[in-house]
């Protein structure tokens, strides 16, 4: 794509509003910025599209929303008159634009004859996900960016089993979106008109009441809570976010009497003004919660993304400080927990199976095989767990009471297909509770795993490589590791390498070669005489390589002294 040709085609375009063609105007001298925003267009993903907010091809925009959803329209429309009938749900979150993005969908889709159900405010992911199967909807849409930096916004697809999309969709979308001039090849109309005439519809307190059933339907214990609500309590923030309404109505209606949520991060604004980052997943960010925690003598710190499907916890030690859990070790201390409470109520189903992620948490397998649950691995992505899962269930091989991933995020039940915060706050609430009533915080719980199921420690490593020259290196230290592999990491000897590429599996000490099941994904896997596991791949959402340590030690001191060796390697191959 000649993007001077495309800058210039954009600047002239009638679509564009006066405000737009300033934008663009102002960045005629600045060739670089030019360049970034119109080399080319977003790439269409099974995670659909995400990006800084600007006017451009290659950024999130009322143009490119429009673009990308008469992609999926016409997806939708081959299915046939059923599928435009059955419709699209859609759904927004708090940031900038979001409203309006999700307002822009609407009215492409009802312009191609698509019913359309938009939820009539900011509510969860998760939310989104249960309208769609509730509803019998064909698919679904979410205007949201997660837990980006509030420069982002972005664009989820879902199918009709309210899972994100599979790659075969997604790849159709991609390919109609080739054929689609963004500025002048979509078909819309006017929303008042839409809604008049019955093509869009709105969702409100009805779904969120339906939803909340189903959430409510997942307590195992009531009675612990009641207990101790008069001692218990916790500080809740939704980081400005969708969590503000239904996590509290949860927890309330879980019997919890001691719910501080801190003020000024209840306040929705897309700006996120109290933190630099909205990511559960960045403990500095809960240093509001963390002040509340300590006026109110509380242990237990509870926090969900902008668009409530990712939560963290922190947890108050012996010395009274507030760690951070990471979602590796939450998973574990929630699936240890289910599996008790799931029993101890009669409600373990028979063959119960746990699924997590290729770059979780080994300990995880370890926890799930020591109390009589299967456990398999997926690729990162819940649309891959909830493949998973219809696949066991559909053919009578298990039932999934537990799926995770390490990035924070946790699914449970049958009504949704995704990371649910809303659900995982309520039990990850519960969960405290009990141990609260056995006179344990989650800290001495987690101590307790350790002891009994093993020193496990992870640490997620992100290479950051912004801007096109990034990608490039991207692609660089992908090829260099698979054209010499390392034998040794950190001076420990590698003995099985995997490629998720093409599930190729090389033994290192007798050079054997087979294949494994897992195939199809940009996933490099290194397994160590120590026990230790590296794995390595490209971020699906943002510019960056990850680099996962799964390692384990005799103790904790040989566990953090693993993880610093290895991250050490790390920060070598960064140079």
């Amino acid at each position: 794509m000649d993007y001077r040709k495309e800058y210039e085609k954009w600047l002239k375009s009638e679509v564009l509003s006066d405000a737009e063609r300033v934008e663009l105007a102002a960045i005629a001298n600045d060739e670089k910025e030019i360049e970034s925003r119109f080399y080319g267009p977003l790439e269409f993903g099974t995670a659909g599209l995400r990006g800084t907010m600007a006017v451009g091809f290659h950024n999130m925009n009322v143009h490119v929303i429009r673009w990308a959803t008469q992609g999926f329209a016409n997806v939708i429309a081959a299915e046939g008159d059923e599928a435009k009938r059955r419709g699209v749900a859609i759904c927004m979150d708090c940031r900038v634009n979001s409203d309006a993005f999700a307002r822009a969908a609407a009215c492409v889709m009802a312009a191609n004859g698509i019913h359309v159900r938009l939820f009539e405010s900011l509510r969860p992911t998760p939310e989104l996900s249960f309208a769609v199967r509730e509803y019998n909807c064909q698919a679904g849409i979410n205007v949201t960016a997660s837990h980006n930096p509030k420069e982002y916004n972005g664009y989820k697809v879902y199918w009709e089993d309210g899972a994100q999309l599979p790659p075969h969709h997604a790849d159709a979308i991609a390919r109609e979106l080739e054929k689609i001039d963004v500025l002048t090849g979509v078909r819309t109309m006017d929303y008042d008109e839409a809604v008049q005439k019955g093509l869009i519809t709105l969702l409100g307190d009805e779904t969120d009441r339906r939803f909340m059933e189903n959430v409510m339907s997942m307590v195992n214990d009531y009675e612990c809570v009641k207990k101790v609500a008069d001692t218990f309590g916790l500080v809740y923030t939704p980081f400005h976010g969708c969590g503000h309404k239904l996590v509290p109505e949860a927890l309330t209606r879980l019997g919890i009497k001691k719910l501080i949520c801190e003020p000024k991060q209840m306040v929705i604004d897309g700006t996120f003004p109290t933190v630099v980052s909205p990511n559960p997943e960045n403990p500095e960010g809960f240093y509001l919660a963390v002040e509340l925690a300590k006026e109110n003598d509380i242990d237990f710190i509870l926090g969900t993304d902008p668009d409530s499907d990712r939560v963290g916890i922190l947890v108050r030690d012996k010395n009274g400080e507030y760690q951070a859990v990471n979602g590796n070790q939450t998973g574990v201390l929630v699936l240890d927990y289910l599996i008790g409470a799931m029993r101890r109520a009669g409600r373990m189903p028979e063959n119960p199976v746990a699924l997590k992620t290729i770059v979780t948490t080994e300990m995880a397998r370890k926890v799930a095989e020591a109390n009589g649950v299967k456990c398999f691995d997926t690729f990162t992505g819940f649309k891959f767990m909830a493949e998973k899962k219809n696949a066991l269930e559909e053919r009578g091989e298990g039932k999934v009471i537990f799926s995770y991933e390490d990035s924070y995020g946790y699914m449970f039940g049958d009504y949704v297909r995704d990371k649910d915060a809303v659900t995982a706050s309520l039990l990850l609430t519960e969960m405290a509770a009990w141990y609260a009533s056995q006179g344990m915080t989650l800290f001495d719980a987690q101590e307790a795993l350790y002891k009994k199921y093993g020193y496990y420690g992870e640490k997620t490593h992100n290479l950051v490589m912004p801007g096109l020259d990034g990608l490039q290196k991207m692609r660089e230290l992908m090829a260099g590791f698979r054209s010499e592999p390392p034998k040794e990491i950190a001076g420990v000897s590698v003995v099985c390498r995997k490629d998720y590429t093409d599930g190729s599996v090389v033994d290192c000490v007798s050079g054997a070669k087979s294949t494994m099941e897992l195939s199809g994904s940009n996933v490099l896997r290194y397994e160590l005489a120590d026990g230790t596991t590296i794995l390595i791949r490209p971020s699906g959402t943002e510019p960056k390589i990850k680099v996962y340590v799964l390692t384990r030690g005799a103790d904790a001191a040989e566990r953090d002294a693993n993880l610093k060796k290895y991250s050490d390697w790390v920060d070598s191959i960064k140079k």
